[in-house]
């Protein structure tokens, strides 16, 4: 996505922890804050690229909301000629761009400081405006299928200006057996606030309704176990503390399965009666209609992740030699670091690495990420009042990538630079080579940038690291970040794909039926039946707490994402011809359906062939610390 901050942090690898761990405490935002004082302006964003002031972008807001009684008006001509039509969508168009300008502004001014009321009010009017303008275009997809496709065409031939809107024009004559009329589109639309519902009656279980345990760790620490604090603690050096962790966690989930079972439930019925309404064979087929993806690309990257558990669970046991596990490996086993580094990456150091790292992308990229990270188009230090996480808002198109960081001089903080100045390069890209209509690329293709990145940063850590220890450091994070990142999303995306089977062949989902099938999965994954480790059943109420599941099928790109990158990883460092592949992909944006920019680019994600060459670099790194760690007599 543009604005690459949707999903929480709490389900990924290493880094993501750590992004969501940078919810600093209040000392860690002094000792932020006076690096931020110390640095002048020099690392904090400037938002006058956006606007001059306040004054500015509330003139241009009421200016855009006058506008929209223009764009209903609109309603009935686009048919007229092909002239009709450029006209009717280049004005829409240009609200729709100043308006995402609008909304980037206020979004980024809350996101610095959330205490601030003026701004939160901002925010609420930006996408109020947002708001508005979806309602004052609705009539847009119903008004291009009355036209038909046959005349579509024949304007498209007449009028050359009608190029950069030729994609969306098809794609929406493509939605048409999927498409109700006009009182059934405000119907469905209407509904899609109670299809919000599931998820925010699960959030607010979640963050305001379970009573969170405190327990008392080895060393004397009471370790409350919110969400956060569960993905602190469950990485404790000490192993007993682990499974009092995990204990007490879960427990507390279980109690609750009844309620978080009904929840999700109501979400999955959501997108079964949406798939039947809007006429697709089911709820997956419609969740990738958007993208136009062949089911073939989800379930194909389920049967092969499969078909490679074996791999997992090399790792797994590789793991528990490498912990000393004494006796059966336990799921609170998976989180711990297998090695460690005390070495920092100042903001500085991580500039330059990450520019060092992707230097396979050639000397334009380098130089044109060069410039971005010396420019003011960061906030890079934790602060009070500030949003925690990381993202890359690239939705300004007239401007540039905006990043939230919360940086640790650790090896974290720069990994989660890389991963976000993939976004940023993509989006950078793109705006180069698209028009504005044609900017806006998907998800599928977008974490494959961040990705990618950290397959280019881990390989130049690991070849350029000044001894053994950091060397097993960095390929142990790389192991890490494929267990999360592709076995672990992809896990969660059979279990979803198998809940709505379930309901569309009838069934009702209680909290005990989730339990026994995610039950089945995670022990299925983590190798129980080969004596891999062992899964404790309490444990297996984890689905309670993946909010992804209320995203109709969300994860998998995740995993398909990581499968890309691999690819693309090893293929820029062959010549200049592989690097242009994958940098034509990047400049792609969104000018046609995500899986056929990727088979552009050599790419089929249908088939198995590249799946393979990720677990292929799983099985080299496992090989590489076995070897490693054998000679260190670890």
């Amino acid at each position: 996505m543009r604005n690459s901050n949707r999903v929480p942090a709490i389900l990924f690898g290493p880094a993501f922890a750590a992004v969501l761990l940078s919810a600093a405490t209040p000392a860690a935002w002094a000792e932020a804050l006076a690096k931020t004082t110390a640095a002048a302006e020099r690392y904090v964003w400037d938002l006058g690229d956006l606007y001059p002031n306040v004054a500015a972008w509330d003139a241009e807001r009421r200016r855009l909301l006058a506008e929209l009684p223009k764009l209903e008006a609109l309603s009935g001509t686009l048919g007229k000629d092909a002239a009709s039509l450029r006209r009717g969508l280049d004005a829409i168009s240009a609200v729709r761009r100043a308006s995402e300008r609008i909304g980037v502004y206020a979004s980024l001014e809350t996101d610095a400081d959330q205490r601030v009321s003026a701004a939160i009010e901002r925010r609420e009017l930006a996408k109020k405006l947002g708001s508005d303008l979806e309602r004052a275009t609705s009539w847009v997809s119903n008004e291009i299928l009355g036209i038909g496709a046959a005349t579509i065409e024949k304007y498209v031939a007449a009028d050359p200006d009608l190029a950069k809107h030729t994609f969306f024009l098809r794609d929406t004559v493509r939605k048409a057996l999927h498409t109700l009329g006009p009182e059934g589109e405000r119907i469905m639309a209407a509904t899609s606030t109670l299809r919000g519902d599931p998820e925010s009656i699960y959030e607010l279980i979640s963050n305001a309704v379970i009573p969170w345990p405190t327990i008392k760790l080895a060393d004397g620490t009471d370790a409350k176990l919110t969400n956060a604090g569960y993905t602190r603690y469950r990485q404790a050096d000490n192993r007993a503390d682990r499974k009092a962790v995990f204990d007490a966690f879960w427990e507390i989930h279980r109690d609750y399965q009844n309620s978080l079972g009904a929840t999700l439930f109501a979400a999955v019925k959501g997108n079964v009666f949406h798939a039947q309404i809007r006429k697709y064979p089911g709820a997956l087929s419609a969740a990738l209609a958007g993208d136009n993806l062949p089911e073939g690309v989800y379930r194909t990257l389920v049967a092969e992740t499969n078909a490679a558990l074996p791999t997992l669970h090399r790792y797994l046991l590789l793991r528990k030699r490498l912990l000393k596990i004494p006796d059966d490996l336990r799921y609170y086993d998976i989180y711990p670091q297998m090695f460690s580094l005390k070495k920092t990456f100042t903001i500085e150091d991580t500039k330059a690495i990450t520019l060092a790292a992707t230097a396979p992308l050639g000397r334009e990229y380098t130089n044109t990420l060069r410039e971005a990270v010396n420019a003011r188009w960061m906030h890079v230090y934790s602060a009070e009042g500030k949003r925690p996480g990381a993202y890359m808002n690239g939705s300004a198109y007239d401007v540039h990538p905006y990043l939230l960081l919360n940086h640790n001089d650790d090896y974290q903080g720069l990994s989660i630079f890389a991963h976000e100045w993939g976004h940023g390069m993509h989006a950078i890209l793109t705006d180069k080579a698209q028009p504005y209509e044609t900017s806006n690329y998907s998800t599928f293709t977008d974490e494959i940038t961040s990705i990618t990145n950290e397959f280019l940063l881990n390989d130049y850590l690991v070849a350029n690291a000044k001894s053994k220890d950091e060397k097993l450091f960095y390929l142990g994070e790389a192991l890490e970040n494929i267990r999360t990142n592709l076995f672990r999303q992809v896990m969660f995306a059979e279990f979803e794909l198998r809940i709505h089977e379930a309901v569309e062949n009838g069934e009702a989902l209680t909290g005990a039926k989730l339990t026994q099938m995610y039950c089945g999965l995670l022990k299925r994954y983590y190798g129980e039946e080969q004596g891999v480790m062992k899964i404790d059943d309490l444990y297996c109420s984890e689905w309670s707490y993946v909010p992804h599941f209320y995203f109709d099928f969300y994860v998998f790109q995740y995993a398909t994402s990581m499968v890309a990158a691999a690819h693309f990883a090893e293929e820029v460092g062959k010549g200049a011809a592989q690097r242009d592949t994958y940098l034509n992909m990047l400049r792609a944006g969104g000018s046609d359906y995500p899986y056929e920019i990727l088979k552009k680019a050599g790419l089929d994600m249908a088939e198995a062939a590249p799946y393979r060459t990720l677990f292929a670099r799983m099985d080299r790194i496992i090989r590489q610390v076995e070897r490693l760690a054998s000679n260190s007599g670890s």
